[in-house]
């Protein structure tokens, strides 16, 4: 639920990119040093038509099998190459080799999606961006295997099949170094609740019949189980628990163990409990939606939220995690304390 896509990717996504690193040249700027990856008859075979920008007509002789990444440029662009580090936008289209079904696409409505070529981006979809000149068009062949078990179910399919996928790399642009790292937060479990202790509360009228089951244990693991209903359109925050510790203020280092859903296909995509770790970020460095069901809330605190994609991840969504434009999400959430500075 951050608002960038560290944590979320963190959750278990591979990253095996193509060696690509920016040149000094100083005649060009843009120019780069990079080595993408090979076509072959895979990403050859693939049938591409349409303006670039817009989303195109793309015949695949199904099914495709690629042991390793297939790359075929259909209209080289002349801007800025998008290197190793680079942030890109681009929009796309995804396909089930195995099938030739459509399983994922950007919207194409003049707002690309934003990428990172930082090595937290599915490699297939990387491999398939890397070296590409802003302004191109290119097919990508690629393992499935590296996508998380959650977007593969998303998808409709498994690790042994095949992605490919259609890419107008829109813009390129280095990234900025990255500041030094500050010394890391290293939690000490005993200095915090091991589970939300408040007293249990009534829903509010309204809120949606979110069963939620937890396990009789110290960790209080939970089972989440959304409806079978449209997601609500706006923000619902239900305390199910009120604890009697300190109110959470706006940029609080809240402690919390958390497990995410989409509503959509009621699959998990994000759980400290699953990481058996808690775990910890400032109020302010969330979505908006769970930002807005942390501040107010009091230590030892439980809260579920059903969060609306416009206080979400909008119409980019996440797609490495199963969650695509519009998607509702649903978070459970302990209040275990609060980082102190010392």
């Amino acid at each position: 639920m951050r608002k960038t896509a560290a944590l979320v990717l963190a959750v278990g996504l591979m990253a095996s990119l193509a060696a690509c690193s920016p040149s000094e040249s100083e005649d060009d700027a843009a120019a780069v040093d990079c080595t993408p990856v090979a076509s072959g008859e895979l990403s050859d075979a693939v049938d591409v038509t349409g303006t670039f920008g817009e989303k195109p007509t793309v015949t695949i002789d199904f099914p495709v099998t690629a042991t390793a990444a297939q790359r075929t440029v259909v209209e080289e662009g002349d801007g800025t190459v998008a290197a190793e580090n680079y942030n890109v936008t681009a929009d796309y289209t995804m396909f089930n080799g195995t099938t030739g079904e459509e399983v994922d696409a950007s919207t194409y409505n003049g707002s690309p999606t934003p990428f990172a070529l930082d090595g937290t981006l599915y490699a297939g979809l990387a491999d398939t961006i890397q070296c590409s000149p802003a302004g191109s068009r290119v097919v990508g062949v690629v393992p499935a295997d590296g996508l998380i078990e959650t977007t593969l179910t998303t998808f409709g399919m498994t690790a042994e099949d095949s992605m490919v996928i259609v890419v107008d790399v829109v813009s390129a642009e280095e990234a900025e170094a990255a500041a030094p790292a500050e010394e890391e937060i290293v939690l000490d479990p005993a200095d915090y609740l091991t589970k939300a202790d408040g007293a249990d509360q009534a829903r509010p009228d309204g809120f949606p019949a979110i069963e939620v089951a937890i396990a009789d244990d110290e960790s209080g693991t939970p089972t989440v189980t959304i409806p079978s209903m449209d997601a609500p359109a706006d923000l619902q925050i239900a305390t199910l628990k009120k604890g009697d510790g300190a109110v959470i203020e706006s940029g609080d280092d809240v402690v919390v163990n958390y497990s995410g859903k989409i509503w959509r296909t009621n699959a998990v995509f994000d759980s400290s409990w699953d990481r058996g770790a808690i775990s910890h970020f400032p109020t302010t460095g969330v979505i908006d939606g769970f930002q807005q069901a942390l501040e107010g809330q009091t230590i030892g605190s439980q809260v579920l939220v059903s969060i609306p994609s416009d206080l979400g991840y909008g119409e980019t969504g996440v797609p490495e995690l199963g969650i695509t434009a519009d998607d509702t999400l649903v978070f459970l959430v302990d209040i275990l304390g609060t980082v102190k500075e010392e």
